[in-house]
């Protein structure tokens, strides 16, 4: 079996806070990410969703290595990411790329979007001038804009236009990995699903392999292959999409499924919406045992003294509840 393209083993990443040099007391640990796995197989898209504050965008910046991690292992096409020389990781930056959310804070205003797409080559010595300039105004037309518009400024565009942009940067190094982190959340309903679309035939014609980060699953549901759902630093849930929204094993994603606004409003009635009771606990004193066992309605005894283990039902999909646990 071949190495899957991207492989995450036992991330874990916690930032210490409230430290008291007056108290000489340690620091506590906010445990943002907690000890998570998966495979990416080449040219697919994994999305990873969950609540605010759930270890999403910060799994993504581990992965690129934007922040370092507390301990675990990623391999990005065999190579070992976490334990590069600075002078391979700039070699591998080339190789991955990160789309933020907010696409006109992302740019830099005092450059034209031109100059902001060509960036990354003139940071990486790659062409003269001319050559950036060319390939910029090329990468502007692929994303549904026009070369024309190479001199215009950030401020000049639309929200959903800016993205654009932004992607066109993202790609003009010709990466393989593309990690997008709510790319769409800030645009409107109309604009999302021209962006996801433009997405979809971009990875096409590119041949990209995404980390898509969203906290609307009908939004992932449109353009992942499988589908990671994380709850307090935890991933709780992983299976293709498909199977995920057919058949949601954990209680917390049946909760968020539940929560999809439906077409006609008036056909769903209030109880029927899913909603989960309490707030998500503290990352940095999260309940014992099940994370999520404070607000699960199926919680039993035992998931309070016992963490369950992410296994492997029928299909190849994992979930991590003892409501599934053969054992």
């Amino acid at each position: 079996m071949s190495e899957p393209f991207l492989a995450v083993r036992d991330l874990v990443k916690h930032f210490p806070v409230g430290r008291s040099r007056l108290l000489q007391r340690k620091p506590n640990l906010l445990k943002a990410v907690d000890g998570i796995s998966f495979d990416l197989p080449r040219g697919t898209t994994l999305g990873l969703v969950g609540e605010s504050g759930c270890g999403k965008s910060t799994t993504a910046r581990l992965i690129l290595r934007l922040v370092d991690s507390t301990s675990g292992d990623i391999r990005l096409d065999g190579v070992d990411v976490l334990r590069c020389t600075s002078e391979e990781l700039q070699r591998l930056r080339r190789e991955m790329q990160l789309v933020f959310q907010d696409p006109l804070s992302s740019l830099n205003p005092r450059m034209s979007v031109g100059t902001n797409i060509a960036e990354p080559l003139r940071f990486h010595g790659i062409g003269d001038r001319a050559e950036r300039t060319a390939k910029a105004r090329e990468l502007l037309e692929v994303v549904g804009l026009k070369g024309d518009d190479f001199e215009r400024y950030p401020h000049e565009f639309s929200g959903g236009q800016c993205q654009r942009v932004a992607i066109a940067r993202a790609l003009i190094l010709r990466p393989k990995l593309v990690v997008f982190d709510e790319p769409v959340s800030a645009l409107d309903v109309s604009i999302q699903a021209q962006i996801l679309n433009l997405l979809l035939k971009l990875q096409q014609d590119f041949a990209l392999t995404y980390v898509f980060i969203s906290h609307d699953l009908s939004v992932i549901k449109r353009v992942c292959d499988r589908t990671a759902v994380m709850y307090l630093g935890k991933i709780v849930e992983f299976a293709s999409s498909e199977q995920l929204y057919r058949n949601p094993l954990h209680p917390y994603t049946q909760a968020l499924l539940q929560a999809i606004p439906a077409p006609d409003p008036r056909a769903k009635r209030a109880e029927d919406l899913g909603g989960l009771e309490g707030d998500v606990p503290s990352p940095i004193d999260p309940p014992q045992g099940c994370r999520f066992h404070t607000r699960c309605p199926h919680a039993m005894p035992h998931c309070s003294e016992r963490e369950p283990v992410l296994r492997t039902a029928e299909g190849g999909h994992q979930v991590a509840c003892f409501l599934h646990d053969q054992e």
